[in-house]
């Protein structure tokens, strides 16, 4: 039996070396030409040429020639794997999800490369919406100059530090034009330098375990040219670009829409049939919907509209003239059904018949449709009695599975997830560690609940994934500034007023505050997955010891959905009491007294981003998404916190804070932190008075008491007590009170 590391070749005999020529450089000599008679008209330089200075023991026979050539293979193995060009990281696309994350490698300074298979970036926006207008918004003003408020309503710009390479400055159009959308890819792309191989189409993805690797393995990459590629951790960010086809008897018959004309004279005086209900199918019939007979749209399930989902990937305003012809009954029409039990006939003048799949099981498919029974013969008013001239298919898209090779078990999800591969909610394959999935493809972690799968959306998720592997493989901690206690209610309400990712991936991505011990100060984290929640130290590099709150922006439990009226009279709620049911999009406090675990994160009610907390909090909604009002929004926030906490988080002047250390065992975290450290706010006139008109403290007043001091011990009771002794009202009272900013 072979011993271990031996390849099953017999054990070395001691003091002699199996490979002279091997040793022979090791020791820095010269290795003697190779044997090059063992085989007549054979050249190991020619063939081999790594071989050229190996030489063997002379060794005569079949056995000799076999073990020659075995080693000269295993050499040329070694040989190719050396040339593999490798990188750290390696991203599959230069669409946007590629280019973002690419802009963040390439700010670590991290070695990168990006795979396009275009000569171009965003390959996907060069023909995609065929009919050429976007529907991702482009508010150029919001009478605000905050950049970071300013992201919340443009959802086509990346990130990045140059102001340059905002969107607004590429299109004056609400819903922009596709060919701008690649001008701005071509620009981001070039302007930061990012590192795009382009004409670059990898065919094939598969892994090579290895225990030297970050993951275990490396991801061995081929493209088109047989170059290969080896890789410590890959990123796919290709996106879903497969067409969704469905096959019936006759589907031969059906356009699709990525050839499908959209000159709309082509389709004059013509009726039309359209498989689909969305975006795609509505484009579609909002492109030749004033020149065709009528047009019938036909989909398994109801129409969902955006504005009562909240989920921008349902049919959007901009495309539902449709909707507005069917209701208005001017001929045009939406039916459902499964289109699997559909089925297309032909008959001799080219009119597409559309009968069902029962009709011609025991009927000769390729008869034409004279001679088969259709569903009109038998119900004189079936809805699509009514021949077609053209069937359109739109669909959708679906993610390419086809060039991930079988070890790394990327799979499909399920149900209405299918068309994206499954992950887990870092964004990490649940069948190959090191194998991260981003933009539109990673859309299951929260389809049809936030955005995602679109720029607005997954800009966000990119980043929040670039942290995990900047702590994961080079020891950086998710990013998180301390503060002391008494900034909590400013920082969660200035995160609440002008975060983007907080407001796009609402219930997604939460803020994470990390309490102190005694609760003295607090770490603030941005932007975390809720999803991984319970494996926050792992991910984040950071403790939470004493426990956290999760800052996260929510709609209403019940007001989304396909058949909700979210129009109905008295949909708002104005007053703080009854925050809890807000229905529009507001900020949610949970405060935990410690870690939820992934069994609590498992066991969480349905529909909710979190498991039940300790306490919980909603500000309510707002008409104009501004939570700054002081009794409104930061009084019943600043009170919760401190129930939470057992301390007081206001501030005081530092008057206040003197009398409280003469009377006062414990003094607020304010006055700790502020007026024993010689800092803190100074008394005025000026800061009173609009104290006092802002209802933040009593209309103090000055009162002299000369028959009770005398001389100097009056001028010291002025000195210490000016403007805090309330007329008729006891010192111990004053003493009582606490003078609110």
């Amino acid at each position: 039996m072979p011993t271990t590391g031996s390849a099953g070749l017999a054990p070395r005999s001691p003091g002699k070396d199996l490979y002279p020529c091997r040793a022979a450089e090791l020791r820095g000599s010269s290795c003697p030409r190779p044997h090059e008679h063992l085989v007549s008209g054979f050249s190991f330089e020619q063939s081999w040429p790594h071989c050229s200075t190996m030489v063997f023991p002379l060794a005569r026979g079949a056995r000799g020639l076999l073990l020659t050539f075995a080693l000269c293979m295993s050499l040329a193995c070694t040989s190719r794997a050396s040339a593999l060009v490798h990188h750290d990281y390696c991203i599959i696309g230069a669409g946007p999800s590629g280019l973002q994350m690419a802009y963040f490698l390439q700010q670590a300074s991290r070695n990168y490369v990006v795979f396009e298979r275009s000569h171009a970036p965003g390959s996907f926006f060069a023909l995609y919406p065929r009919h050429r207008k976007l529907i991702s918004i482009n508010k150029r003003y919001t009478g605000k100059s905050n950049s970071e408020f300013n992201l919340r309503h443009d959802w086509n710009s990346l990130l990045s530090h140059d102001s340059r390479l905002l969107f607004r400055h590429y299109s004056r159009d609400f819903f922009p034009h596709a060919d701008t959308m690649v001008r701005y890819l071509e620009d981001f792309a070039s302007r930061l330098e990012l590192q795009v191989q382009y004409n670059t189409a990898i065919t094939h993805v598969t892994l090579d375990r290895d225990q030297q690797a970050w993951n275990g393995h490396y991801f061995i990459l081929t493209d088109q040219n047989s170059q290969t590629y080896r890789c410590s951790l890959l990123l796919v960010a290709t996106g879903t670009w497969v067409p969704n086809v469905v096959s019936f008897t006759g589907s031969e018959y059906v356009e699709g829409y990525e050839t499908v004309s959209i000159n709309p004279e082509d389709f004059a005086g013509q009726t039309v049939l359209i498989l689909g209900r969305g975006n795609s199918a509505f484009e579609t019939a909002e492109n030749i919907l004033g020149v065709t007979n009528f047009i019938h749209m036909v989909s398994r399930s109801r129409v969902r509209l955006s504005w009562a989902t909240h989920y921008v990937g349902d049919l959007r305003a901009i495309n539902n003239g449709l909707l507005d012809t069917y209701q208005l009954k001017s001929l045009d029409g939406l039916l459902e059904g499964d289109l699997e039990d559909l089925a297309i006939v032909k008959d001799k003048k080219g009119k597409l018949h559309i009968t069902l799949r029962f009709y011609l099981e025991n009927s000769n498919s390729s008869a034409g449709a004279e001679t088969v029974t259709l569903p009109q013969d038998e119900l004189d008013n079936f809805a699509t009695r009514a021949p077609y001239d053209r069937v359109i298919r739109c669909l959708g898209w679906k993610f390419d599975f086809s060039i991930y090779n079988r070890s790394l078990r990327l799979m499909p999800g399920r149900g209405n997830k299918r068309k994206y591969p499954q992950i887990k909610p870092s964004y990490e394959s649940r069948g190959t560690r090191g194998l991260f999935v981003l933009g539109t493809a990673s859309h299951s972690n929260d389809f049809r609940k936030s955005a995602g799968g679109f720029i607005h959306g997954f800009r966000y998720t990119t980043r929040a994934v670039h942290r995990l592997l900047e702590n994961r493989h080079h020891g950086v901690p998710w990013p998180s500034p301390t503060y002391p206690i008494t900034q909590l209610t400013n920082s969660i309400i200035k995160r609440v007023n002008e975060a983007s990712g907080l407001y796009q991936m609402f219930s997604v991505l939460a803020d994470i505050v990390l309490l102190k011990e005694n609760a003295t100060a607090f770490e603030y984290l941005e932007e975390y997955p809720v999803g991984i929640l319970a494996q926050l130290e792992l991910h984040t590099g950071r403790k939470a010891p004493s426990g956290l709150f999760a800052v996260i922006m929510e709609y209403g439990r019940n007001f989304s959905g396909a058949d909700k009226d979210v129009f109905y009279y008295n949909r708002a709620v104005g007053e703080a009491q009854h925050a809890w049911q807000s229905n529009f999009l507001h900020p949610v406090i949970y405060y935990y007294k410690r870690l939820p675990t992934e069994r609590k994160m498992r066991l969480r009610p349905p529909d909710w981003p979190l498991p039940r907390p300790d306490a919980i909090h909603h500000i309510v909604e707002d008409f104009l998404t501004d939570w700054t009002a002081p009794n409104a929004h930061i009084l019943p926030l600043r009170r919760f916190l401190e129930n939470c906490l057992g301390t007081d988080l206001r501030n005081f002047f530092a008057e206040s804070c003197f009398l409280f250390a003469l009377t006062r065992q414990k003094l607020p975290p304010s006055c700790q932190q502020g007026y024993l450290r010689m800092q803190g706010l100074v008394g005025s006139e000026g800061l009173r008075r609009h104290a006092v008109e802002a209802s933040l403290m009593e209309n103090y007043t000055v009162v002299d008491s000369p028959n009770k001091l005398l001389g100097g011990q009056k001028e010291l009771h002025d000195q210490l007590l000016k403007d805090h002794v309330i007329p008729g009202r006891p010192l111990q009272h004053l003493i009582n009170t606490k003078d609110e900013l």
